[in-house]
């Protein structure tokens, strides 16, 4: 990546951020250099000089620059480690905003079913890297995960299924590869790590085969199933099933196509 490439991916990241577009070119110009007058800013950051003033004062105002009060003014950004700081709380302090406002308004079911069956659909890497880590989080007895895409095995996931063991729950994981239960074996060396020998998750040799990337069943009735192109490029390319309930059918199904894979493992419903 170029420096122009890096700039402007910086400037959007920036805007993501919350700050306006001219706010983050001036930021980012005054990046570039040890201080700098609004004309420096100006040329480097082609922003009108007008509007550069404009920005600089928010900028001042939300602890991201300096400025000496000479004629001309010059101005300086804060240190990239305390920017970093100060945008990484105010964007913490939003979530936590809108998670409480979340909260004050969400739907409470007044009359809880512990039956309730359900199956959803889940689009994209990260939303099912994030499920499946909330659902390992929220276990109480038992996590048993296979794993078939060796992408699924990020240091996030590790942490999540450390904090599982932390917790004492029975645990059992499943690798299709001798990398893959290698590295589950070498991150958590206290859990049953076994090759599952589950031909059937990766499909038949072909380049247009859709393969299984990941199953987790969580307290024998909550189920999580993964599915990609191994061929595919992108974040997006996996796709997946989330399905609750003892008795719900694709759980039931599922969790003894996968326990007969798991010979520690002996399923309630047989």
């Amino acid at each position: 990546m170029t420096e122009n490439e890096t700039t402007r991916e910086a400037i959007s990241l920036l805007q993501d951020l919350g700050l306006q577009e001219y706010e983050a070119r001036c930021f980012m110009a005054l990046n570039q250099l040890p201080n700098g007058t609004a004309k420096e800013i100006h040329e480097i950051s082609e922003v009108p000089r007008t509007r550069v003033y404009d920005a600089i004062r928010v900028l001042e105002s939300q602890g991201l620059v300096e400025v000496q009060h000479t004629s001309p003014q010059v101005y300086r950004a804060v240190s990239v480690t305390e920017a970093t700081q100060t945008l990484r709380q105010k964007y913490d302090n939003r979530i936590e905003t809108l998670e409480s406002y979340l909260e004050s308004t969400e739907i409470q079911d007044a009359t809880e079913n512990e039956h309730v069956q359900e199956v959803w659909s889940l689009a994209g890497h990260e939303a099912i890297e994030s499920r499946t880590i909330d659902l390992i989080d929220e276990a109480e007895s038992e996590i048993a995960l296979l794993v078939v895409d060796e992408d699924i095995l990020s240091e996030t996931m590790f942490d999540s299924l450390q904090r599982a063991v932390d917790r004492d729950l029975s645990m059992i994981l499943g690798g299709q590869t001798d990398a893959i239960t290698g590295a589950l074996g070498t991150e958590l060396p206290n859990t049953r790590v076994f090759e599952t020998g589950l031909d059937w998750l990766t499909g038949f040799e072909s380049d247009n085969e859709v393969a299984i990337s990941r199953i987790l069943l969580v307290d024998r009735e909550t189920l999580l199933v993964g599915s990609y192109y191994p061929n595919a490029a992108g974040s997006a390319k996996e796709q997946a099933i989330f399905a609750r309930g003892l008795e719900n059918g694709i759980v039931v199904l599922l969790r003894r196509l996968v326990t007969a894979g798991l010979p520690q493992i002996k399923d309630p419903g047989t």
